[in-house]
């Protein structure tokens, strides 16, 4: 058989481990996976050598703010920075965008905007809001991946949040469908307004008991109705037996976490660094180890990055009020990098970053042909150096605004090239998206 594409790599990150391998592609998608030294007919044949391949990043938590808000971080700009970063399919949130996805007609509104400007490919969240039920089922059959919501305020007018018996009614009928019900679980009782503009007020204004009073909601309702739930970026460390417990119970309850969380330690943030606001916030280094404990064990499932970036006027370095700064943190095109930072220090191995960024989140968002590099999958595949350092320069992310706490940061772990379904994205000297964007629109399964 003549193949399209066999990449080859020493290292290549398969889903029964990391051996030297060679992946054939046929068209979109991978035809075979043999001995890295096998002999294979190819119109483009491709050695790695020693550098790693993985299979492409699948980032479920991504806030694109198009139609609407162009001007916070449109589909052109968020997987510009996904491909130059590793990640082949993000996964966008129903906020921030006007219309919010919270109707089939916004669905398509938001699909819309998104042709012909994606450089990865991109499927899509739908929003629970009070008032909107009857709209779920039909958003369901029109190929969200599931639902997103809120338990206290998103600050965002046009995407409310749940009370404790509109999360149960959305629960049941997500019951039925067996739709995915994905929650930033945050308790507003719980919560202050931040002191002062020192970063410790921040962190202080909300405690690890607002994340936690809100999991035992979403505990509790998902007990109640058989739903599946899923707790997005968690920061408070305290949380994780909870989550253990109630899923040896039977609960069907899985969580995240995000790269800032893992990287990021509360007392090493300057005062005003707004670039460094998110909520829940960063919490300290005690609290990190802790997370990181959660996600070796299994109990936290995914790494993904809530990329949520604004203009710099709404987030200056250093010059900003930690009470009114808007945004997450900037981070599509670094995760990987920050990841693999830590968790080689850590003794941990290309194959978990692999599970943690690809392989689970796919299975999140019920993307089976995603995250893996197995055949039959898409040919979604990653070059990448595990042992060269780079310093961030701003000046060379892709994201809109180039506002984030990885500034000047050193990484370890390099992205060299980037393949969507066996096209590669990324000039081979700059690393950035180079050509025309080739990225789908994605539904569920």
């Amino acid at each position: 058989m003549r193949y399209d594409l066999v990449v080859r790599s020493r290292r290549a990150v398969l889903p029964d481990g990391t051996r030297p391998a060679s992946v054939a592609v046929n068209g979109p998608v991978i035809a075979a996976v043999g001995e890295y030294d096998a002999r294979h007919h190819a119109d483009r044949d491709v050695d790695l050598g020693d550098l790693a391949l993985l299979p492409g990043l699948v980032d479920t938590h991504v806030h694109v703010n198009e139609p609407g808000r162009t001007e916070w971080e449109g589909f052109a700009t968020a997987t510009r920075a996904a491909a130059a970063g590793g990640v082949t399919t993000i996964c966008d949130m129903p906020l921030n965008s006007l219309p919010p996805t919270t109707s089939v007609a916004a669905l398509t509104e938001k699909r819309a905007a998104a042709a012909g400007k994606c450089w990865v490919d991109v499927a899509f969240w739908g929003g629970a809001v009070p008032g909107g039920q009857a709209s779920l089922r039909p958003l369901h059959d029109a190929g969200v991946l599931g639902f997103k919501c809120f338990l206290l305020d998103s600050g965002v007018p046009e995407f409310p949040p749940l009370d404790v018996a509109g999360l149960r009614s959305v629960l049941s009928e997500l019951a039925e469908l067996d739709a995915l019900l994905i929650v930033h679980a945050e308790d507003a009782a719980e919560i202050k307004p931040a002191a002062g503009r020192d970063f410790g007020s921040f962190v202080a204004s909300r405690p690890p008991v607002a994340e936690r009073r809100a999991i035992e909601k979403v505990i509790s309702a998902a007990a109640r109705t058989g739903a599946r739930a899923h707790i997005v970026h968690l920061s408070a460390a305290e949380c994780v037996a909870m989550i253990a417990g109630a899923r040896a119970a039977g609960i069907r309850l899985t969580a995240e976490t995000c790269p800032h969380y893992l990287y990021f330690a509360s007392e090493q943030v300057p005062d005003g660094a707004t670039e460094f606001k998110c909520c829940p916030p960063i919490r300290d280094s005690v609290n990190r180890e802790a997370l990181w404990r959660g996600l070796e064990a299994g109990v936290i499932d995914c790494v993904v990055s809530d990329h949520s970036p604004c203009p710099p006027e709404l987030k200056s370095p250093g010059s900003g009020d930690f009470g009114e700064a808007w945004g997450g943190i900037a981070s599509l095109q670094l995760g990987l990098s920050a990841v693999w930072t830590v968790a080689r220090r850590r003794g941990r191995a290309l194959d978990d970053v692999a599970r943690w960024m690809a392989a689970a989140p796919a299975a999140l968002a019920g993307l089976p042909a995603k995250g893996r590099l197995a055949a039959g999958c898409d040919a979604d595949l990653v070059a990448f150096d595990p042992a060269e350092s780079y310093v961030v320069d701003t000046a060379r992310l892709q994201h809109q605004h180039q506002v984030t706490p990885y500034a000047g940061r050193t990484l370890t772990g390099r992205v060299r090239q980037t393949w969507l379904r066996g096209t590669s994205l990324l000039d081979a000297e700059s690393g950035v998206p180079d050509g025309e964007p080739v990225g789908r629109l994605l539904n569920r399964d």
